[in-house]
């Protein structure tokens, strides 16, 4: 046996070749490359495999939202992905029209950029959201894991595995070299896409449908800035005849990179099979969307997919277990998918590498199912009624697919006539375009996401929700399970978010100046268990100071209180004073998150 320093072994013997290492991942997809990144991050050993000769080459996935970019911003990334991203100021202006060219039928500020939101995105992280195309963001993520250990291994396709009570052993093919051989690891990620080979091969049960309507890709090339950068935005939403069949509910005119790259998305019948389209169809498409007959075009792509409406219940069997597009399928609205696939390996990678280090017991990983599931079925729901929310305006209008385009074209004008009707189908409109916010300014359904778990020592509170719309509105809390709430703290020279100081490589416990107890507490469970354990004294006088007063209206708790956050940034555990043994308390529930016993000598 050979050892090398990045913890990948090699066994040769006559009849096999076998290679060790702590995690496999299979996919370098959004989930793939982040659970990758995170491991590596995290020191664990891993080899990520992908049947691709590369990553992505269409742009796929693109609104990146705040919880990511701050994962991104905990792992040092995020300066790379603002670099190749649209900003945050340039996203939000969506349209609605009967072509780039023609009229206007509404717009919406969205993704936060409206003056009456913006603050609510400000207040709720150190980042904003971006627009990043998968083409961009797949390779930043593949090459921060593989700069920082991850052995990442193209053209290798996964046939199958096997598992036992030591590991799993799992059969590649080289697809260059037509040799077989097997990677042996201690646990498995799939991470292969919606159509999951990993996941059908452990046999994860899964609500709802796939292939329920047909969508088209266009890509290509064209200078549109006269038509768009007046109205800057990732998304123009087209209604005119023939666009409102199948998909999305209505063509689409999405930007790539301002103002010359795009892709169009266009619904097709899936019952009536795949359509014959030829380029002269795909130019047809474009011209008629952009509202322009002879608009220079470069094609440079034409894909088919399915909506799907399909979550797993179960996300692991024994050593196996998915993450992303394997465990939630749904269309593109909200712009959740590749979001959601990175949060789950974010919540994933630190309890695998807590296990793999001896930190935590094995029930601990359990807890990914239990807090992940509830997550996939919210967003495949939500995603798909944000689909479905199109018909609102459809009807509105007073269009439908059976009419003739002379039928469509009057009803949509119809909306401008001086008369009673027409001032009910204004409002009509009006109120069809207001429910949009579902899909473009869900900020809780961003941000909120609650965990309940054997991970969390819940204190008894509620799950925090806005009184105004949990959907729509995120509400910041220190309850066990919920999101760290981001405030700037720091001092005369320097500012931080409470998010800065909560590393994904430790437990962080915040707590004020009359809490010192906690710090000798921390030290002593820190030193004997190997837990990193991190503790923030905030305070006038001490390293960090409550800058704007804001951690003393969020903390939750007393100033000699504590708040315990998980690396992956949710709160695992509060109290409300510093109890008379701190270190027996912190043990206690430590113990219970990390499913392992603590000694009780650690407490004296």
């Amino acid at each position: 046996m050979v050892t090398f320093d990045d913890g990948i072994r090699e066994t040769e013997t006559p009849d096999t070749d076998v290679v060790e290492t702590d995690v496999l991942v299979v996919g370098s997809g959004p989930a793939g490359s982040s659970a990758a990144l995170f491991l590596s991050t995290l020191g664990i050993p891993n080899i990520m495999i992908t049947k691709y000769r590369w990553t992505a080459n269409t742009p796929r996935a693109h609104i990146t939202n705040q919880r990511t970019m701050e994962i991104f911003r905990d792992v040092g990334i995020e300066d790379q992905v603002l670099a190749e991203a649209t900003p945050h100021e340039m996203i939000g202006d969506t349209v609605f029209c009967t072509s780039l060219a023609g009229e206007e039928i509404g717009r919406i500020l969205t993704w936060g950029t409206h003056p009456a939101r913006h603050a609510d995105y400000e207040l709720a992280s150190p980042s904003l959201n971006c627009d990043i195309p998968q083409t961009y963001l797949e390779p930043i993520m593949v090459k921060n894991a593989t700069m920082r250990g991850t052995q990442t291994q193209f053209s290798t396709e996964y046939l199958s595995h096997t598992q036992d009570d030591d590991g799993v052993s799992v059969r590649v093919l080289n697809r260059l070299t037509g040799r077989e051989y097997t990677i042996r690891a201690k646990y498995l990620i799939g991470a292969d896409g919606a159509r999951s080979k990993v996941a059908a091969d452990i046999e994860l049960p899964m609500e709802g449908q796939m292939d329920i309507a047909g969508s088209m890709n266009i890509t290509f090339k064209a200078d549109l800035a006269k038509l768009v950068d007046h109205r800057p935005s990732v998304l123009y939403w087209v209604v005119q005849p023939g666009s409102n069949i199948g998909g999305i509910g209505a063509g689409l005119v999405r930007m790539v990179r301002p103002w010359n790259e795009w892709l169009i998305t266009w619904g097709f019948d899936i019952s009536q099979g795949v359509p014959e389209f030829t380029e002269d169809d795909a130019l047809k498409v474009v011209r008629n969307l952009i509202g322009s007959e002879d608009l220079e075009v470069e094609l440079t792509g034409v894909s088919l997919w399915g909506n799907n409406e399909q979550y797993a219940t179960t996300l692991q069997s024994g050593r196996v277990f998915c993450a992303g597009d394997a465990i939630h399928k749904h269309p593109p609205s909200n712009g959740l998918g590749s979001n959601t696939s990175i949060q789950d390996s974010y919540n994933l990678a630190w309890k695998l590498a807590a296990v793999l280090k001896g930190q935590a017991g094995t029930d601990l990983l359990d807890t990914y199912t239990v807090e992940r599931a509830p997550v996939a079925k919210q967003i495949v729901t939500r995603a798909n009624q944000s689909a479905r929310e199109f018909g609102a305006l459809f009807e509105a209008l007073g269009i439908a697919p059976d009419q003739t385009p002379e039928e469509m074209y009057a009803a949509i004008e119809s909306r401008k006539d001086n008369t009673a009707e027409g001032a009910k189908k204004r409002a009509a409109v009006r109120e069809a375009m207001e429910l949009k916010n579902y899909e473009f300014n869900a900020h809780g359904v961003e941000m909120g996401q609650f965990y309940v778990s054997g991970a969390i020592k819940s204190d008894g509170s509620p799950q925090p929700v806005s009184s105004k719309d949990p959907e729509l509105y995120y509400e910041p809390s220190t309850v066990p399970g919920a999101r760290l709430p981001h405030v700037w703290v720091g001092n005369a020279r320097e500012k931080f978010s409470t998010h800065d100081l909560a590393d994904y490589t430790q437990f962080t416990l915040f707590t004020g100046i009359t809490g010192q107890g906690w710090i000798e507490a921390a030290e002593a469970i820190s030193e004997n268990l190997n837990i990193p354990i991190k503790v923030v004294v905030i305070g006038p006088g001490q390293e960090y100071t409550d800058l704007y007063f804001d951690w003393e209206r969020i903390r939750g708790v007393q100033e000699d209180g504590a708040v315990l956050v998980r690396p992956d940034k949710h709160v695992g555990w509060r109290v409300q004073n510093t109890p008379e043994n701190p270190a027996d308390s912190l043990k206690t529930a430590l113990s219970s998150m990390m499913s392992t016993t603590i000694p009780a000598t650690v407490a004296s």
